[in-house]
């Protein structure tokens, strides 16, 4: 029971930790964070669009991060490192923060919406799905949601290729909550690609068949002709020769 209580304990932690980091990240483009403890400490990756507020001058924005982390968390020597994200417009939270900064600074959330949808779908993204939901128009709450591309909803394919993350703004009208689902070309599961080969291998042999049998009844036309006039070639010989037997016999 004991072990039970201390991964709850730990998953807590973490969950608080990703809250904090998102909120004290957030003017760097925070994508995500990587956890992982080792028998030196805890080692900690941040994924951002700009490493360089996070490191801050002299590297001064990653001591008060490790003291924030080591004395608020609890966490046993951490060691912090910051990766750039190579492509932010596929992940999630990026996006999520980028359309909920436009809608607070005033951007009328429809366009805020087909906007990051663009910049999603031109980022080489296989679909995309945003819903946003809250007082958007009038005193009432409403939600719309708008998808484009291929984006898988259910099932274990699901799960390997799609992306979502949550943001909340606060505008004059009320609350808005924004959800951002990315469906990624590149984790394609092995198994949906080998049942494309396959196609294409099914087809190939398929199509090869009809040539060979094309070629075939090809083949037996052009034999069925060249008999077809050797025996004409030969019944007239044979005529020849009679008539030349029946001239020998008049003489």
């Amino acid at each position: 029971m004991t072990q039970v209580k201390n991964v709850i304990k730990d998953n807590y932690n973490m969950m608080l930790l990703n809250d904090y980091l998102k909120k004290t990240v957030k003017d760097a483009g925070f994508s995500n964070v990587d956890i992982s403890k080792t028998p030196t400490g805890t080692r900690i990756t941040l994924f951002v669009t700009r490493p360089g507020i996070v490191i801050g001058r002299k590297g001064v924005g990653i001591r008060e991060l490790t003291e924030v982390l080591e004395k608020q968390f609890e966490l046993k020597n951490p060691q912090i490192s910051v990766e750039e994200v190579k492509k932010p417009e596929l992940s999630p939270s990026v996006m999520c923060n980028r359309m909920a900064a436009h809608i607070e600074r005033g951007t009328a959330f429809r366009r805020a919406t087909f906007w990051t949808l663009q910049q999603i779908m031109e980022s080489g993204a296989m679909g995309v799905q945003i819903t946003i939901s809250g007082k958007l128009r009038g005193d009432r709450s409403a939600f719309e949601k708008h998808t484009q591309g291929i984006l898988p909803r259910a099932g274990e394919h699901a799960k390997n290729i799609v992306d979502e993350d949550i943001a909340h703004v606060q505008t004059p009208m009320g609350l808005i909550g924004i959800r951002i689902r990315i469906a990624h070309k590149d984790k394609m599961v092995s198994e949906f690609k080998l049942n494309k080969l396959k196609e294409k291998i099914i087809q190939k042999e398929q199509s090869d068949e009809t040539i060979k049998i094309e070629t075939d009844a090809v083949k037996t036309d052009a034999v069925k002709t060249e008999t077809e006039q050797i025996q004409i070639d030969s019944e007239k010989i044979k005529k020849i020769e009679t008539m030349e037997e029946e001239e020998a016999e008049l003489k």
